[in-house]
């Protein structure tokens, strides 16, 4: 189970709800606390702008994605799916097995492994294939693996980037209403219409950044872990038929993992980590040229994303420093 995800998300609602009931005052250092100001952050109108059409666009951009959401919540919350550890001490014994009865021996041991990736490789190897096609294949297996993970991460980043646009589209809807009635209206009014236009901004930045990023983040991360552990399952299998030492075979192996690994702690999070899986990636797809270019389109969108995110928040900014304006006058 995933305890540090959960507890993250847990810790990031608990505090924004702490900071909207709790406050400080500095001229007699003492807190207060009121339940009342979280009424202050409910509007159903906003909730219903943010969260409904940021599903709708998630929903028109990936609807074959979308039907696998409890399976995608599955994989992120188990974090120990993929030890490379264990492939590493599996793929030893199968050299030790074929060094001593041969590759036939194999079989039964293929028959017996849950991993059908290890298991596809290992009944290719029997069957006595060319050593460069069953490269190929394992080869083109891991690449369309890889694009359909990113396929379904990039939902994810997708939701991400939506739910502030969405917020940003709610405030200018309630600044333009607010502004429609602006003649004649009551002044005192203009203050909380403000506020109730500026939730949905609030509502999505907190469903972008509490809900979506770790979300993405997470399924980032256990792809890298199983196309690591598909990678070293390929060149195991491709030394094993080409008769290998397995002692030499194990400690190639343990190149692809990091020392706390190697050491059997857990896998070390770090940029420089995951920088390391993606270009023995790359190298493996010799070159990872689609994936780079993909790799470019969404960096691109994104940042249109948040220029037109800035963009809109700016031209909020201005509606009520103008409001200000006319109030004060």
């Amino acid at each position: 189970m995933n305890i540090v995800y959960i507890v993250g998300i847990v810790m990031a609602f608990f505090f924004t709800v702490f900071g909207i009931v709790v406050g400080f005052d500095m001229s007699t250092l003492q807190f207060s606390f009121s339940i009342e100001n979280l009424k202050n952050f409910v509007d159903l109108s906003s909730i219903l702008i943010v969260i409904g059409g940021t599903l709708a666009v998630v929903v028109a951009c990936y609807p074959k994605q979308i039907r696998s959401l409890p399976k995608h919540f599955k994989i992120m919350l188990h974090s120990n799916t993929f030890d490379p550890q264990v492939y590493v001490d599996q793929l030893t014994e199968l050299a030790q097995i074929a060094r001593k009865n041969g590759l036939l021996a194999l079989e039964e041991k293929g028959n017996e492994q849950e991993n059908s990736f290890f298991k596809q490789a290992i009944m290719l190897v029997v069957d006595n294939n060319d050593p460069e096609r069953v490269r190929s294949i394992l080869e083109n297996e891991i690449e369309q693996t890889s694009e359909r993970h990113q396929a379904v991460i990039a939902m994810y980043e997708r939701g991400s980037n939506a739910a502030p646009a969405f917020g940003m589209i709610g405030t200018l809807i309630g600044l333009i209403n607010m502004l429609k009635n602006l003649d004649g209206a009551d002044m005192n009014s203009l203050g909380p219409d403000m506020a109730v236009a500026l939730i949905t901004t609030f509502y999505g930045s907190l469903l972008a950044h509490v809900v979506f990023n770790p979300i993405a983040a997470n399924l980032t991360a256990r792809d890298e872990e199983e196309i690591l552990c598909r990678q070293i399952i390929m060149e195991g299998i491709m030394a094993i038929q080409s008769g290998e030492n397995p002692k030499f075979l194990r400690e190639r192996l343990l190149t692809f993992m990091n020392e706390k690994q190697r050491e059997g702690g857990e896998a070390a999070e770090g940029a420089d980590d995951g920088g390391k899986k993606e270009m023995s990636f790359r190298r493996l797809q010799g070159g990872g040229t689609q994936n780079e270019e993909k790799e470019k389109k969404r960096k691109r969108r994104s940042e249109l994303d948040g220029h037109l995110w800035r963009h809109g928040h700016a031209s909020a900014l201005l509606f009520c420093n103008a409001v200000l304006h006319v109030q004060n006058g």
